[in-house]
């Protein structure tokens, strides 16, 4: 690969990032966001552990590599957006954008030691056996995920969001009490 086409790739990589939430988006309101989060997560990490045994068994180049990678994307950036969303509308009303807040600054900690494990991932570049690990560490995240979300999600098809989280400020109505 010529370094001159390097945003090639790079624009192939966002197309998939992109076109995922766009057309498959609408699912996870329709078929539920709890299957269609976990789904598209353990599907992501099979593939990434798929794509992780063919890179380090040289099978792939750097066409096909974009293409993997442009296919896993797709899946789980729809799939993460989706979730991050979820995050807040499983919140009573009066803390969403707070849960939004925390959700964030949480994901940004996580995000803050990237530079420096993939700077040890990819060191020189003469070992790709960290970048099968960094993909396998990768593809397990993701299937964890998937995990999580099937067993512990919320199923809030077709409900509007007060269904799913009552707002602290709602008032329930009660029966009176027998006196006598």
């Amino acid at each position: 690969m010529h370094a001159s086409s390097t945003p090639l790739y790079l624009i192939a990589f966002a197309l998939g990032n992109l076109i995922g939430p766009l057309t498959i988006g609408r699912l996870f309101d329709t078929v539920g966001r709890r299957k269609m989060i976990s789904g598209t997560y353990l599907i992501s990490g099979v593939l990434l552990a798929v794509a992780a045994v063919l890179f380090d068994a040289g099978a792939l180049n750097a066409i096909t590599q974009t293409f993997a990678w442009c296919v896993i994307f797709y899946l789980a950036s729809a799939g993460a957006s989706s979730a991050y969303l979820t995050v807040s509308e499983i919140s009573p009303l009066e803390i969403r954008a707070q849960a939004i807040g925390v959700f964030f600054a949480i994901a940004q900690c996580f995000g803050a030691i990237g530079p420096v494990f993939y700077g040890w991932l990819i060191g020189s570049g003469s070992d790709p056996g960290k970048l099968f690990i960094g993909y396998l560490i990768g593809a397990g995240v993701m299937m964890v995920g998937g995990l999580v979300e099937a067993v512990i999600g919320v199923a809030a098809e077709g409900l509007s969001l007060e269904q799913v989280a009552a707002p602290l400020s709602a008032v329930r109505a009660t029966r009176p009490r027998a006196t006598g």
